[in-house]
Parts: C-alpha cells; structure tokens; sequence
C-alpha cells in the first residue's frame, strides 16, 4: 500500500528508533485483515462519504503510553492525506484516565476503518510499559535492572522491545545474530561450559558472549573461561549471593543476570542479591493490555450515508 505519511509522524518513528519500512509492512499486514474482502461494510453503509469528525484515543485506566506514533501511522494510512494526526502526549510518561493521548480528524470513514488496528498497537505496547515500570520500580534502589528476553510475539519484536524501553527497562538481543547466548543445550551439545564458551568466542570474536549456568560451579566456571556476562537459571537467593561474590573477585568485569521464576513478589530480593540484571519474559509475552478507548465527536450536519448498491464506497 503507497501511503501518504504526515512527516511529523516520521520523525516521531525515527526518535523512537523504530524503522519507517517495518512499521508500514506491520501496518498493511494489521489492516489487510480486516479490509481482505473490500471496505469496512458497516462503516460505508452507516457513515456518509462527506462526514468528517474528530477521533480521540483516550485511556481508561492509569499506565504508561508507549506506541502514539505506530498508532497515529495506522490513521494516516488509512486516511491517505486525508486524516490529520496530533500526537498529544509523550510515549514512556505516565497518563490518566480521560487524558487525550491522540486526536485524528479527517473522514469519519477512515477514522472508524482504522480504529481497531491502531488500538490493537496502541494498547498492546502501551500495555508493556506499564508491567515494566510496575517491574522497574519495584526494584528501584537496588542498583539492577529489567532486562527483556526473545519472547516477543512473531513480527512485533522492535515494537516490543521499544515498549519495554519506554517502561524504563533494558533490551537484551534483538536476534540471534547480535549477541551470543550460551544456553543449557549448547552447553550439552560442546560438552562443558568452558568449551563452548572457547568455540562461540572463536567464531565470533567481537561479539558480546553471554553464559546461562544452573549452579555455582558452573558460574565460577564461566568466568574463569573469560565471560563477561553469565546468566543465573533458577537460583535460589543464597546462590545468586554465592555469584555475586564470584563476580567480585573477577575485579567487577562480569555482569549478573538472574531468569527463571522469577515474580514481582520476590524481584526486590533477587536484586538486592546484587545481580545487574532480572530477566523478565512476562514483560512481551504476558503483558496485559492498557484499556485505551476511541472517542469519536462527528460533524452530524453532513449528508446520511447513501444504502444499497449506490453507496459511496
């Protein structure tokens, strides 16, 4: 689809550091679902061609907004230089219920097309920053981080990840080819912590090489191999203790991340352990949605929607 963008909205994407390209392809894929077999029915038979209004997309509950510019791309898609967007508050601030985020005016035609595609984003990402922050400051004060993981949903990473960012949280990999992982399995498959660390290092030198161990010895294992980063699976308190002490003596080069079973009931006492980060994967994978409504105002004075096989599609 050739889309005439509001280069406001652009720029908005491009400081969000979001890739104009992905969020088009994302776009045209949402709104081919629901327009695979030709224009919105009960919009076209209800709604005049001339009828213009005003759209406001506004929360119903306290969160942190994240995804307004993904969201105001979807009604200017739609709109085709139709449809007017004003982004009216900050992606990663804290809004209240009533709080207008984004306003749309244009054709109330395209506005009421794209309402469930720019909702479903906007509600969705929104709804990530806020289990972030929730995550984000139930640890304040302790000096460690959350950290996302790869359990996004399939097509939605950056959009993810951009969320979580805008919720006060760390990104970890984007794909498998950024950063090395060393995982239980590779670690089975080489034979030792060590030599698996010895073989991803030799085949990819300059990039960041991350351990996950199960124990102790396993975690002094993985810095004496020279790891910089090691992953603690399922530790219990008094042993992430244990390798936060490993970590000291390596003169503090090694950074700490804790995953597995991990809740918001326990997170201040796993990163009171010391560890630099908590590895969350509830934030993309089970994050609830933010209830964010749209608020249309319509200009009633245009003409009644024509019906049967006449009307203006």
């Amino acid at each position: 689809m050739s889309h005439s963008i509001d280069p406001a909205i652009l720029q908005a994407l491009d400081a969000a550091g979001l890739s104009v390209a992905l969020v088009s392809d994302l776009v045209d894929r949402a709104l081919a679902e629901d327009l695979a077999d030709g224009p919105d029915v009960t919009t076209t038979a209800t709604i005049a061609g001339d009828q213009t209004g005003q759209a406001d997309a506004v929360p119903r509950e306290a969160g942190v907004v994240a995804g307004l510019a993904v969201a105001g791309y979807v009604f200017a898609a739609v709109g085709q230089g139709r449809v007017r967007v004003r982004i009216q508050a900050v992606d990663g601030s804290l809004v209240r219920p009533g709080e207008v985020l984004l306003s749309a005016s244009g054709p109330v035609r395209d506005l009421l097309t794209a309402e469930r595609t720019a909702l479903n984003l906007l509600t969705h990402l929104s709804g990530v920053a806020t289990l972030t922050r929730i995550w984000t400051e139930t640890i304040r004060g302790t000096g460690a981080s959350i950290r996302d993981t790869r359990k996004t949903m399939p097509g939605l990473r950056a959009l993810e990840k951009y969320a979580v960012r805008c919720g006060g949280g760390v990104n970890h990999r984007m794909s498998l080819s950024d950063a090395a992982l060393i995982k239980d399995n590779h670690i089975a498959a080489a034979g030792s912590v060590s030599k698996a660390f010895e073989l991803v290092r030799a085949a990819a030198p300059a990039l960041p090489v991350e351990v996950e161990v199960d124990t102790v010895a396993q975690c002094e294992e993985a810095i004496r191999a020279g790891a910089e980063l090691v992953l603690l699976d399922n530790m219990n308190l008094a042993e992430l203790r244990s390798c936060v002490a490993l970590a000291a003596d390596a003169g503090g080069r090694v950074k700490l991340e804790a995953s597995g079973g991990l809740s918001l009931q326990v997170a201040a006492a796993v990163a009171g352990t010391g560890v630099d980060y908590l590895a969350v994967g509830a934030l993309t994978h089970s994050a609830p949605v933010l209830d964010i409504g749209l608020d249309l105002s319509a200009d009633l004075s245009a003409g009644p929607a024509l019906s049967g096989a006449g009307a203006d599609a």
